[in-house]
């Protein structure tokens, strides 16, 4: 079982205050265990927003055959939602069901890529780190849509990256991951650094735009019928 962080029937207001303290509690810098397995998360919803569905892939990592990691574990878990829409806690609203996923698989990775934002938030606890923190792994946000922050263009070939800023702070950075197609935003969560985090990231890029963890994901997540 995880350890309670903290408890989830909080109003906005109050759900703002915790998300800064937790903040400082982020680890920004690399401690990794050796890499064997990586999770990619993906986090959405059914019947109208009452129900939060959280989808978590589990794949091995070899060095030898990736991007072409194989699928060691995969589990959906359903729950009702506890939190109303609510811009910049999206966090409250699809941590419990991400959990709740955790808590049925039976390969802890030991590293989890996931569908949104990392430090790059408004108050830097998106739904990577704020994750991070409950699993105490290292975590990083792949995000398909900018959420807080400026940058300048990013070229237009694969591998190309600008930073993320938030003033003169780097919160993430903007990846082109596949050449001329729209650009995905990196951010660390927990217990890694930005340029490990896009290192992760690359090696992890298959064929589309998206990495190979949370692509799984995402298409495990589309699949409605679903009911591990």
């Amino acid at each position: 079982m995880l350890s309670p962080l903290h408890e989830w029937s909080l109003a906005p207001r109050e759900a703002r205050v915790l998300q800064s303290q937790l903040a400082k509690r982020l680890e920004l810098t690399d401690r990794l265990a050796p890499i064997t397995h990586i999770a990619g998360v993906d986090i959405g919803f059914e019947e109208g927003g009452e129900i939060t569905r959280a989808a978590v892939v589990v794949l091995k990592w070899d060095p030898a055959t990736a991007p072409d990691l194989s699928v060691v574990e995969q589990v959906v878990h359903r729950e009702p939602t506890r939190m109303p829409y609510i811009p910049g806690l999206l966090s409250f609203r699809e941590i419990p069901a991400a959990l709740g996923a955790f808590e049925k698989l039976s390969v802890m990775p030991e590293l989890v890529m996931v569908d949104g934002q990392g430090i790059a938030h408004p108050r830097r606890l998106g739904v990577a780190a704020h994750l991070g923190l409950w699993l105490d792994l290292p975590t990083i946000g792949i995000a398909k849509s900018r959420l807080y922050g400026q940058h300048a263009e990013v070229g237009e070939h694969r591998g190309d990256w600008v930073p993320l800023y938030a003033g003169q702070e780097t919160i993430g950075a903007v990846l082109r991951s596949r050449t001329k197609v729209k650009p995905v935003y990196i951010s660390p969560g927990h217990r890694i650094t930005l340029e490990t985090s896009l290192t992760w990231v690359l090696r992890c890029l298959g064929r589309t735009k998206l990495p190979e963890p949370t692509r799984l994901a995402d298409r495990l997540a589309s699949r409605r019928d679903q009911r591990k």
